[in-house]
């Protein structure tokens, strides 16, 4: 009788499994691929609204003879020579991508173990790791961010107004030490693009370094404000939206 009964359980678990109400597990590349394509539609609006708004106001309303365009543009053509012409530090890049992979554990919440770094490598070793995590170094500008820190910071005891010019200027050569590492080191094919997959990851760093370009712009642009440029985004949202409805019935058609 026992025998007979836990015969039946096993049928019957074999029976379930059968007819699939057991959950498949779809694997998470899958999902970040697909949530990867929903991103473009996002990432064309994006620069479309910042394309627009640049050449806005870069022609009409004279944003290039501003002090903060010209000391920006100044620090990224610093940069680009040393980048092209002369020895890559190679040492700088490494330590501020594992730094930013430790700022980024701990905002996180997690711990970091261990931040090893040399001129051909580093890792750090830390008890948590997630799709943020794992490209922070790629959106994230660490030096740049320093740079502003370390200004406000001195702005609480000193008169830091006549030094504008210079931070604009290493905002300049930082964003810009940034950028190219980071468009070098994703063309070598980085194992922090496998996490969630390359496309997917691809499309996260595209939108979130033009959305941080976006921002520089706003705050530099006197006449670029942040209600202005979120109605410009919202409207070629819904233009996008709307193309695309029409796409799609005229296809189903």
């Amino acid at each position: 009788m026992p025998k007979r009964g836990r015969a039946n359980k096993k049928k019957k678990r074999l029976d379930v499994a059968a007819a699939g109400v057991l959950p498949a597990h779809v694997p998470k590349r899958w999902v970040k691929f697909l949530v990867g394509l929903f991103l473009l539609p996002p990432a064309w609006v994006l620069t479309q609204t910042f394309f627009t708004a640049f050449a806005r106001t870069t022609l009409r309303d004279q944003f290039w003879i501003t002090e903060e365009f010209w000391f920006f543009s100044l620090g990224v053509a610093l940069w680009l020579v040393t980048f092209f012409g002369l020895p890559r530090p190679l040492w700088l890049y490494v330590f501020g991508h594992e730094l930013t992979h430790a700022v980024w554990v701990m905002i996180m919440g997690g711990r970091v173990h261990r931040f090893e770094v040399t001129r051909n490598g580093g890792h750090i070793l830390a008890d948590r790791t997630n799709t943020w995590i794992a490209l922070a170094p790629y959106f994230f500008p660490i030096y740049s961010v320093l740079a502003i820190g370390l200004y406000g910071l001195c702005a609480l005891f000193v008169d830091v107004t006549p030094y504008r010019q210079l931070l604009y200027s290493v905002i300049g050569v930082t964003w810009a030490f940034h950028l190219t590492f980071t468009c070098w080191m994703v063309a070598k094919g980085q194992p922090d693009l496998y996490y969630g997959g390359t496309f997917f990851s691809l499309t996260v760093i595209y939108i979130l370094n033009l959305t941080l370009l976006a921002a520089l712009l706003i705050l530099a642009s006197p006449k670029i404000t942040w209600a202005g440029f979120g109605h410009e985004l919202l409207q070629n949202t819904m233009d996008v939206t709307a193309q695309v409805t029409l796409g799609l019935n005229r296809l189903l058609r």
